[in-house]
């Protein structure tokens, strides 16, 4: 029985790395650690302990390699940011920032000042 896992963090294919998954096991691609309860398929974010196994002892930090013998590999680790709450998110920062909806066609400062700062302006400026 193989299983496709996927990295929790980026999403890279894991097909080529020997199974179970040893306590350091790191992505390929983002070097994150696998053996986590981000990518076990005890982890419950909505639990208080973040997990549904009751034996298992408490882990701190969910992203790091533990020595939890409960661990099992879970597929669908990696969850895709949500298009619906991109789009959102950017509209919420439109109208902070003063952007209408009817207004896509003027040049807001205020956008390309925001995009500058953080890298996203894809205009060269001379």
């Amino acid at each position: 029985m193989s299983m496709n896992l996927l990295c929790w963090k980026c999403g890279a294919s894991l097909a080529d790395l020997p199974r179970p998954l040893s306590r350091l096991a790191e992505c390929p691609k983002c070097r994150a650690y696998l053996h986590v309860c981000r990518m076990c398929e005890f982890y419950a974010p909505k639990l208080t302990s973040k997990c549904h196994e009751e034996r298992a002892e408490e882990v701190r930090d969910k992203e790091h390699a533990n020595f939890c013998d409960w661990f099992k590999a879970r597929p669908n680790a990696h969850l895709p940011p949500s298009i619906e709450k991109t789009q959102a998110a950017k509209k919420k920062i439109d109208t902070l920032f003063g952007a209408a909806a009817d207004s896509a066609e003027q040049p807001d400062m205020t956008r390309d000042k925001l995009n500058d700062l953080f890298g996203a302006n894809t205009k060269s400026k001379k």
